[in-house]
């Protein structure tokens, strides 16, 4: 009788729950991660981070779930790219506009410090609270890069690098001791369409004037009194008088990410279903497998593991069309080239491939995603930066001073070109011109050919320059503005499927069994290859000996960060 009454209350407890209304939860204070973890350290390091597609999946849910009555963020440092944040807005822009309440929390934004990007995201919120001590740091837009070549040279370094052409700037912090008048104007153009994006944000939500928010950016930052006073802020409150306020009584507490799990509002998918194929490709792009190197430097999209996954994507009857997924600053021309491939695959099987951007698209990222049917961007995505660079660090002054001497034994006129012990001959320089010249011919004709311009008018909107995606698309290098659910909507249009078609995420394998050594190429996809080290040519490789940076200067637009 015990355990028969035990049953019944819990069937009760259950039915309770699920009748009792729901306030959805996010806790932002470590960030989000943008996709499915590549390896088991990934995995282990992304345990606290909400994914952001569970997210996005729980609020478009939530906007038809009547039992859902508010959304409550607790916005943190954790810096969150700008991409990632227009995605989030926009959610709760169309969470509040299904009549849910949307309250943002902060203890600050910006702790007396830059706080433009989080207070941003925080003003799509219908209310906005700040902890009475807190800050809101609105300061504004600040590119910011650091050059290295004088305090190289007094250690006798010097970087001999070729690029193609003046726009291709990330090499400029260990060639130059300033900005070049081409990258100034891409960088001033930048932060301009940057803040452009979130003056009109900040305005609309905030009911305020443009003029109005430029002003209150040059004023400051703002301490919580000051805020308030400006509108920026609804009540200074602490956590508990938020949630007092906020959470009717009776109500139950569910993060959106547990949520977006639950099948208590929604359908399980029928297991023989179409499906449009959803594929992450993060990171610096590189050959081999995506993974993290085990010295550092993130994230990597590893042509075999994306090609592995577009393979199979369309191989598999019931996809009927792919969103692939891009958030990367480029990486190795021929991986990229490799991966480019695959969607032209794709689609003359007749899949449409939706490219989806996040933060930033940039250089080979740019190149994986130009030959799809549509490219979706935010109007914040950094993207572009068509062209090339490559070259090497000459050391032979540093080893002088520290009195290391190197002999070498070759044959073959150019069998040591690439030793950071001697500089480049004029023979060896016509070889690293001749294949800068050809990566760049190509990537060009690529972007000619994908986009429908004339290869005159790719070059013009090339030469490496980026852009943002709101100036992307007005050039024709995107098509559309807006996230992934956007993209992932346009996929089940294109492929004439259901609203709600199901999405299956690729590469499909949980990190661990990756572990497990692959029977075949066909079947390489599941498993992980051995651990290594990517070089990114000789000029990472000697910054990381040289104990700098090894991917940052690589990462478009180098230095920069938007605060």
């Amino acid at each position: 009788m015990d355990a028969t009454r035990t049953i019944v209350e819990t069937v009760d407890r259950l039915r309770q729950r699920r009748a009792a209304p729901l306030v959805l939860e996010l806790d932002l204070t470590e960030g989000l991660s943008e996709g499915p973890p590549s390896d088991p350290v990934s995995a282990l390091l992304s345990m606290r981070k909400a994914r952001l597609t569970d997210v996005l999946a729980g609020l478009r849910r939530a906007r038809k779930d009547p039992r859902v009555t508010a959304l409550i963020v607790k916005i943190g440092a954790a810096p969150l790219g700008l991409g990632m944040v227009q995605e989030l807005r926009t959610a709760v822009i169309k969470l509040r506009a299904a009549g849910k309440r949307t309250v943002a929390f902060a203890e600050t934004f910006g702790e007396f410090g830059a706080g433009t990007v989080p207070y941003y995201l925080a003003s799509a919120f219908e209310r906005v609270y700040l902890q009475p001590s807190g800050d809101v740091g609105l300061t504004g837009v600040a590119l910011e890069q650091r050059f290295l070549r004088d305090a190289l040279a007094k250690v006798g370094v010097e970087y001999q690098i070729g690029q193609r052409h003046e726009y291709k700037t990330a090499a400029n912090t260990f060639t130059q001791n300033h900005m070049t008048d081409a990258h100034r104007e891409s960088a001033a153009r930048i932060a301009e369409s940057i803040t452009e994006q979130i003056v009109a944000g900040v305005a609309d939500a905030r009911g305020l004037d443009q003029k109005r928010v430029r002003e209150l950016i040059d004023q400051g930052p703002f301490i919580g009194a000051e805020a308030l006073e400006a509108g920026l802020v609804d009540a200074l409150k602490y956590r508990d008088e938020v949630y007092a306020e906020t959470v009717p009584e009776g109500a139950h507490l569910l993060y959106v990410s547990r949520y977006a799990k639950t099948t208590l509002s929604g359908k399980i998918p029928h297991p023989g279903a179409d499906t449009v194929a959803l594929v992450h490709g993060n990171g610096m792009i590189r050959l081999g497998r995506s993974g993290r190197s085990p010295f550092g430097g993130g994230g990597a999209m590893g042509s075999d593991t994306i090609c592995a996954a577009l393979r199979a994507a369309r191989r598999d009857e019931k996809v009927k069309a792919i969103v692939f997924r891009v958030d990367s600053p480029g990486g190795s021309y021929v991986a990229s080239d490799a991966i480019w491939r695959e969607v032209v695959l794709a689609r003359q099987a007749g899949k449409p491939v939706i490219v989806s951007m996040g933060d930033l698209a940039a250089s080979g990222g740019y190149f994986v995603s130009m030959a799809a049917d549509v490219i979706v961007a935010q109007p914040g995505t950094l993207t572009g930066s068509i062209g090339v660079f490559g070259g090497k660090p000459v050391v032979d002054g540093l080893l002088d001073k520290l009195g290391v001497v190197t002999e070498s034994v070759a044959e073959g006129a150019n069998a040591g070109m690439f030793s950071p012990s001697t500089a480049f001959s004029d023979t060896q320089w016509e070889r690293v011109n001749a294949w800068l010249d050809r990566i760049y011919d190509d990537f060009v004709g690529k972007v000619a050919q994908g986009r429908g311009l004339s290869a005159e008018r790719a070059h013009e909107l090339a030469r490496g320059r980026v852009w943002t995606g709101a100036d992307a698309k007005a050039a024709g290098l995107a098509d559309e503005l807006g996230g992934l659910e956007d993209a992932l909507a346009l996929a089940r249009r294109r492929a004439g499927l259901a609203d709600d078609a199901p999405v299956r995420t690729y590469p499909r394998m949980h990190p661990l069994e990756r572990l497990r050594p692959p029977e075949s190429s066909e079947d390489r996809s599941a498993a992980l290859a051995r651990v290594r080290l990517e070089a990114w040519g000789p000029l990472a490789r000697m910054a990381g000996q040289l104990g700098l940076p090894a991917y940052g200067p690589l990462v478009l637009p180098g230095y920069w960060t938007i605060r």
